[in-house]
């Protein structure tokens, strides 16, 4: 439920709703727009006197939400939201920029690769410290000494970080060293996680999971923010599909859906969701078309012999290629990179 309060009202009046609605022991979550501020509500609604509240004079009307997200959802938050991320930021007229190999390897290999993508226009750096593979024989990271790699090339370049988690323990080592923590798509409905990183101070890039409906999608978003963190940002990276000429399906139409249901920022994965390093470009340049706020690409260093997703990955002179090769899309998009 929201309350939408007159255009112009006082805080005092506002704070008098508020009062009422929490004197009932309900939520609220408020959002200020240029024109007019919005009072959500959560939890148990037959306990409000919703008559009361209309009758105020300084508000507008009283509407229901009928999805099972709420702090997640337009209706609450009309206005995109934006958050900063080390010395960058997501979402308003940014186009974030995430690169890096999808594994750490090597402190060498990395702080090679986080000078050529800054060089490029990178401004967050991308790393897996943690990684959660589909055989049990496969390359697992290098967890806490790979998160201090990480940590040495911010502290060289600059470049804030993003490093997937995937227990509550690479949560805890984490925080210590990233600038901001990523949910893969095979956790995206871990709750206990979702509360965990809900709690951990730094924002959130949740991942789409491989078959996840976008209303489960924003109800797993609604985890992490209904756990006292509203920084989150949502990565479309392709879905299981039928078909098999990619790694998975880039739902773009997604990103699209996203921005009318949402007012959480949309990044866009074209190196996972292809699986395929020649399609990276013109699938970033429809994420951006799209109305994405950010595309995550791989990069490494010598992708023949990458641990981790070397089909995908792109050298320095390809990624420094996409990115000159974007750069009219993310002008005619009205953003900028920074």
């Amino acid at each position: 439920m929201i309350i939408v309060m007159k255009p112009m009202s006082a805080d005092s009046e506002v704070d008098k709703i508020i009062d009422q609605v929490e004197a009932q022991g309900l939520k609220t979550h408020l959002s200020h727009g240029e024109q007019v501020t919005i009072i959500g509500v959560v939890g148990d609604k037959s306990k409000l006197d919703v008559p009361r509240i209309e009758s105020s004079p300084f508000v507008e009307k009283v509407v229901a939400i009928t999805e099972s997200y709420k702090l997640s959802n337009r209706k609450f938050h009309p206005e995109p939201t934006s958050f900063a991320v080390g010395n960058t930021s997501i979402g308003s007229d940014n186009m974030t920029i995430m690169a890096g190999p999808c594994a750490v390897e090597t402190e060498e290999q990395l702080l090679t690769i986080a000078a050529a993508v800054k060089a490029s226009g990178a401004t967050i750096l991308r790393g897996g410290a943690y990684k959660p593979r589909t055989s049990p024989y496969s390359f697992q990271g290098l967890e806490e000494e790979g998160l201090k790699y990480m940590k040495t090339a911010a502290d060289e370049t600059g470049l804030a970080t993003i490093c997937e988690v995937t227990s509550a323990h690479a949560v805890e080592s984490a925080v210590k060293y990233v600038s901001m923590l990523q949910i893969g798509a095979r956790n995206m409905q871990n709750f206990e996680l979702l509360k965990e990183v809900g709690k951990a101070g730094l924002p959130v890039l949740l991942k789409r999971g491989l078959a996840a409906t976008i209303d489960e999608w924003l109800n797993a978003a609604e985890y992490i923010i209904s756990s006292g963190n509203p920084n989150v940002a949502l990565c479309e990276r392709g879905i299981r599909t039928f078909e098999t000429a990619t790694r998975n399906t880039l739902d773009l139409s997604a990103v699209c859906v996203l921005k009318e249901k949402s007012h959480l920022p949309v990044i866009v994965d074209p190196s996972h969701a292809t699986g395929v390093r020649s399609l990276v470009e013109p699938l970033a340049k429809a994420g951006i078309a799209c109305g994405a706020d950010g595309l995550m690409i791989e990069v490494h260093n010598d992708p023949a012999h990458a641990l981790s997703d070397g089909p995908q990955s792109l050298n320095f002179e390809q990624f420094d290629a996409v990115m000159q090769n974007i750069r009219p899309y993310i002008s005619l998009s009205k953003r900028s990179m920074q």
